[in-house]
């Protein structure tokens, strides 16, 4: 054994790292907030994306997002408030919403998207091919004129990146889905990308580690971090338990601010509450996940059905389900696919989460300089599932002294200290 290390979330991020940390010989715990069941890594859109080289602070999203506030069904919604970690993320995300930082991080976030796909590649294989992994890529379909100018102009980024992508007229993306009637434009289809059906995936990979060893703590939240000569030596939990380990790793999401707080470390996050349904009334007649790009809504064919997502939401934490967002996303479907008007579904059924966003878009992910025995994991919005693999094998490279897959360089996580 390489010694102890103990993980605090179980989402995908978690669970990666717990994964490549078990492979190398690490005696590996995982503690998390609730029952490893419902984190944002269960109800997300299952999408694979190195098309989503563009961070989410970008030119043209603060503009775009301030004419989104005024309805109650847009696509983004900043919950206007006095909090100061608001203010302080809001500053932040406007310095970093330009040009020159899309341009530096793009190289980043692509590389790290495509060696994360690869290790997809490998995880399927020891998972026994459980969690439907497709490689189809994904359709960016548009039905406006200004839309499709702009993505286009991505498309042509994103080859020059060396990324797989075409550009279909309405003709051709009418040819690769057959048995549904599109009203749009055309689409760019980003090859490179692929899809899975998230549950599946996490219920293997849990179930697979426990098989190996991992310890799994449901139901425990970090309330205290104990620090001693630069380093971590034990967290409390609420239920009064104590945890020590040689090595410690934050994955904890949308939380991750307030644990590394609990640490001492600024390491800024906003919450951005999404929500997502299965349908089954597209009764398999849709072949390839799509992003429908005006209304910023996912679409995405998993384990027989359709899933439906979308929203970003930015405020506090909380477990209201805001129907109006609901709706913004129900009534966008028949925009893009005419002949299916869906219901809105009850509350039972839609389910909501938290995307971890940071201020600049990017993952927070290296090693910590101020406590020498923290590895961090998060800040990675809407990108989580795509990018766990991958994020995982680097939290193990780092713990092991070891090289990284790709370059971290930008995702130095005490980058706003």
């Amino acid at each position: 054994m390489n010694g102890s290390a103990l993980i605090v979330g179980g989402g995908i991020a978690g669970l990666s790292s717990a994964w490549y940390l078990r492979k190398t010989g690490w005696e590996v715990s995982v503690l998390d907030k609730g029952d490893f069941l419902d984190n944002c890594s269960y109800g997300n859109a299952g999408m694979i994306v190195p098309s989503h080289f563009t961070p989410l602070a970008a030119p043209g999203m603060i503009s775009q997002g301030i004419r989104w506030m005024f309805n109650s069904r847009s696509p983004f919604y900043v919950k206007p408030s006095l909090s100061r970690s608001l203010i302080s993320w809001g500053v932040k995300f406007m310095q970093n919403a330009n040009d020159k930082h899309v341009t530096t991080s793009a190289p980043y976030l692509r590389d790290l998207h495509l060696y994360s796909s690869s290790l997809y590649d490998e995880l399927f294989r020891d998972l026994d091919e459980s969690f439907g992994l497709e490689k189809k890529g994904i359709l960016m379909m548009y039905k406006t004129a200004r839309t499709e100018e702009e993505e286009i102009h991505l498309a042509h980024t994103a080859q020059e990146l060396g990324l797989d992508v075409e550009v279909l007229s309405r003709q051709q993306l009418e040819a690769m889905e057959p048995d549904v009637k599109l009203d749009v434009l055309g689409a760019v289809h980003y090859r490179c990308d692929g899809h899975l059906y998230p549950p599946a995936l996490m219920n293997a990979l849990k179930k697979k580690l426990e098989t190996a060893g991992v310890k799994f703590y449901p139901q425990e939240e970090v309330v205290d971090v104990v620090r001693a000569d630069g380093k971590i030596t034990m967290l409390e939990t609420g239920s009064g338990k104590k945890f020590s380990a040689d090595r410690y790793i934050f994955a904890t999401g949308a939380l991750l601010q307030d644990t590394s707080l609990k640490a001492g470390l600024r390491v800024p996050v906003m919450p951005g509450k999404g929500y997502s349904f299965m349908t089954g009334a597209f009764e398999g007649k849709v072949k390839h996940p799509a992003l429908l790009l005006e209304a910023r809504v996912a679409l995405t064919p998993m384990n027989g059905q359709v899933r439906i997502g979308g929203t970003m939401e930015l405020a506090a934490i909380n477990h209201r389900i805001n129907r109006n967002r609901v709706e913004g996303i129900v009534r966008s479907i028949p925009d893009y696919y005419p002949e299916y008007r869906l219901p809105v579904p009850e509350d039972p059924a839609i389910w909501y989460g938290f995307r971890p966003c940071s201020p600049d878009g990017l993952p927070y992910l290296g090693n910590s300089g101020k406590l020498k025995n923290l590895t961090i994991a998060g800040g990675l919005g809407m990108m989580g599932l795509s990018l766990g693999p991958a994020v995982g094998k680097t939290v193990a490279d780092l713990v092991n002294g070891g090289r990284t897959g790709t370059d971290i360089q930008l995702f130095n996580p005490d980058r706003f200290n």
